[in-house]
């Protein structure tokens, strides 16, 4: 019974892609695209709020990065905050208004991932509120359920593109100690279960499986013996890629490469993507692009790219904003900023980043989209 609906899922899943043709016609290339903490504090709701209509507004948050995000086949966030309901609040426990999932598919967000410390911030409601919310805007998501047989059923995410599949797990390590009551359900790291789980990923027909993972110490710049130690039992376990986030600062990004084909990739944490976290290194994040090319053989890595972000908040109408930059392009543009000390902290961000990656990483290169394509950076 559990098999036969795991293939209707499936099948439901991937009505609205060109059906699979190993072994048919020319390679194809799907680009993927991911984006680390979407987070809510107070400020970045104050500064949401339409204080004439009691309204919220996230839209102009993602003006700058939208076409980075709507210009991949498929794009990831990891949505640290619940969608809970009101009183909204941020730290620590997160509810963000509606409106924020609602920017997120009108950034291009396909998917948001749920598996995350604060997934419980809202107990078990919280849990249910926030699916409702992403179902009800055709958002796709992954890492909390409704329940364990719903786990069963729709788990792993399955990504459906001309000649490949790809399952996409996620995740974390903990719901900073809130029991989560049943029947609500979060993936907590288990490498045993997660190996269960490719190996469902494989029998569903999965050329590649994306780990989306939730670990790590908060603000430290290098991956912890412990991230290393579950990468490599997961990496055992079949899985091919391995995307993290969680210590709110980048850290590096590392694959194998030959002329062709890149291997094992794995990101350590990709930061904040947006947040009102405004010390040094927390100011900013990293977007991950990758291209995965199918022929007649198999499916792999072939492109893989990172894209630094930063959050600039100035002061308009007497009231904080929040807009991510790419930093690639604006650090060409110091006359957008209200004040040369904003400008001055986004280029030491970029300086921090850029060090840590280029001493540090590997297999990745730094991109940017610029004129309708993707290209790299030069400095």
């Amino acid at each position: 019974m559990e098999i036969r609906s795991l293939k209707i899922i499936l099948t439901i899943i991937c009505l609205s892609y060109t059906p699979l043709s190993h072994g048919q016609g020319p390679d194809t290339v799907l680009t993927l695209l991911f984006a680390g903490d979407i987070m809510g504090h107070d400020g970045q709701i104050f500064s949401a709020r339409n204080d004439s209509s009691g309204t919220y507004e996230y839209d102009s948050v993602f003006r700058h990065i939208a076409p980075f995000i709507s210009s991949v086949d498929v794009a990831t966030g990891n949505l640290e905050v619940t969608m809970g309901g009101p009183p909204y609040k941020g730290y620590p426990a997160f509810s963000s208004p509606d409106e924020l999932a609602v920017a997120c598919r009108n950034a291009g967000f396909d998917i948001l991932g749920t598996a995350n410390n604060h997934s419980a911030d809202r107990g078990s409601r919280g849990i249910f509120r926030t699916l409702r919310v992403l179902d009800s805007l055709g958002i796709r998501h992954t890492g909390t359920w409704a329940s364990p047989e719903e786990r069963d059923i729709i788990s792993p995410l399955m990504i459906c593109h001309e000649q490949m599949r790809i399952a996409l797990l996620a995740y974390t390590y903990g719901t900073n100690g809130i029991v989560v009551p049943p029947p609500a359900t979060v993936a907590y790291i288990d490498t045993i279960r997660a190996a269960a789980d490719i190996r469902r990923a494989e029998w569903l027909g999965a050329d590649r499986t994306i780990i989306f993972i939730h670990w790590g110490i908060e603000y430290d710049t290098m991956p912890s013996a412990e991230q290393k130690k579950t990468a490599e039992a997961l990496r055992r376990a079949g899985a091919d890629l391995i995307i993290g986030s969680h210590p709110h600062v980048v850290q590096p990004v590392a694959a194998e490469t030959d002329s062709v084909v890149i291997r094992d990739p794995v990101v350590w944490s990709m930061g904040n993507f947006v947040s009102n976290q405004r010390t040094r290194r927390r100011d900013g994040g990293l977007m991950i692009r990758l291209e995965i090319t199918a022929n007649s053989d198999t499916a792999y890595v072939s492109d893989a790219g990172y894209v630094l972000t930063w959050v600039y908040t100035p002061v308009e109408n007497g009231k904080q904003k929040f807009y991510i930059l790419p930093c690639a392009e604006f650090e060409k543009k110091p006359e957008f900023f209200q004040l040369p000390v904003h400008y001055e902290a986004m280029v030491l961000y970029i300086t921090d980043a850029r060090r840590l990656l280029d001493n540090h990483g590997t297999g990745f290169r730094e991109m940017t989209f610029a004129d309708g394509k993707w290209i790299g950076v030069r400095r």
